[in-house]
């Protein structure tokens, strides 16, 4: 098996155009790893200079301790799985899976039992006669997948693999797709620009922007302490409110104003350089509680819109002007037009430099 390794990598286009800036990451063996972000940011790119279909303007590569920057892509034993899935229409299941281990004169005996033990893994052993247009989208992207995973390869590259199939099956791919990397412990490494999937998948995520990687860290650490200001909107649904305020020391403390609102933070360490400047506060729909059962500062609001989304609610309100988005049980029965009190999870709040855009809460 093995990890990845970009040292300084850059893929520039014609007239200077840069898709992919100065791109530093380690991957680590068995590692699943996603690239999200939005389209155009160099994800895809990225991944097909693993792959070696797009070459590297500068920069290494390695796969394993091997540097692979002139080395052809059928040499450096990995295996893509594509956004169409892209298999052979006239063959069957069978021979799209076998095909690639054929043209490298493997016995028979060992690509029959290759292709029937991934067959069986993927519960697909039923289909091995049957050619791509007889299946469904779920079963052509485990075809895919098998005739990728039948190579065993020391890398899997996967670029918006799920992104053809319907809501309940994109669900129930992701769950199969964690399973599958676990039972092959090889690294994994997935393209999307589907953040909620990003969320749930990966080991470490690398969010990009523009070619550039804005934070590499768990869903967890991305969710809760977003290093700037895009990751911070990028991830997690619906995005985090953000909004102008202003900072000014207070005691032990910090006030924080916005709009005619302000409250005082306790126990934040932030750099006194901040003292009456403006930043950007930040509060994530699921701190804004609507409890009077608690001390927390309040914003008083109306209600827009209302969204059930089963169990819970998701309200569009504008609060002095300012239009933010709170998620409440759908027990709360709240409506439309209504006027409503909010509590701010204090302990919750997130601040960003107003120029650099990086986070200024020190952890």
């Amino acid at each position: 098996m093995a990890g990845i390794i970009f040292k300084h990598v850059k893929k520039v286009y014609d007239k200077n155009f840069e898709i992919v800036k100065d791109f530093n990451l380690e991957i680590a063996d068995k590692e699943f790893v996603i690239l999200v972000g939005p389209s155009g940011c160099g994800k895809s790119t990225t991944l097909r200079m693993i792959a070696g279909l797009e070459d590297i303007t500068s920069g290494e590569l390695y796969i394993g301790d091997k540097l692979v920057n002139d080395v052809a892509p059928k040499d450096r034993n990995i295996a893509m799985v594509f956004q169409n899935y892209a298999l052979y229409p006239h063959m069957t299941v069978y021979k799209n899976m076998s095909f690639g281990l054929e043209l490298k004169k493997m016995p028979k005996p060992e690509i029959e039992e290759r292709v029937m033990r991934v067959a069986k893994i993927l519960d697909i052993e039923d289909y091995l006669k049957r050619k791509p247009k007889a299946l469904s989208g779920g079963q052509r992207q485990r075809v895919a997948l098998g005739r990728a995973m039948v190579r065993d390869p020391h890398v899997f590259l996967l670029d918006e693999p799920l992104s053809n199939l319907d809501a309940k099956l994109r669900v129930q791919m992701r769950t199969e797709l964690i399973k599958l990397h676990k039972r092959l412990g090889t690294t994994f490494v997935y393209v999307t620009h589907d953040q909620v999937e990003a969320m749930t998948m990966g080991d470490r995520i690398v969010v990009m922007k523009s070619g550039d990687i804005m934070q590499v860290a768990s869903a967890k650490e991305l969710y809760e302490h977003p290093a700037n200001l895009f990751v911070a909107g990028f991830i997690g649904s619906p995005q985090m409110n953000l909004m102008p305020a202003k900072l000014a020391k207070e005691g032990s403390g910090w006030k924080i104003s916005f709009a005619k609102y302000s409250f005082v933070v306790k126990d934040i360490n932030i750099d006194d350089k901040y003292d009456g400047k403006d930043v950007t506060f930040g509060i994530r729909p699921d701190y804004l509680y609507h409890d009077s059962n608690t001390d927390l500062p309040v914003i008083d609001a109306k209600v827009d819109v209302t969204e059930m989304i089963g169990a819970e609610t998701y309200i569009y309100i504008v609060a002095d002007g300012i239009k933010m988005t709170a998620k409440v049980p759908s027990a709360s029965d709240v409506k439309m037009d209504q006027d409503i009190d909010l509590r701010i999870d204090t302990q919750r709040i997130h601040l960003f430099d107003k120029e650099t855009e990086q986070s200024i809460i020190q952890r």
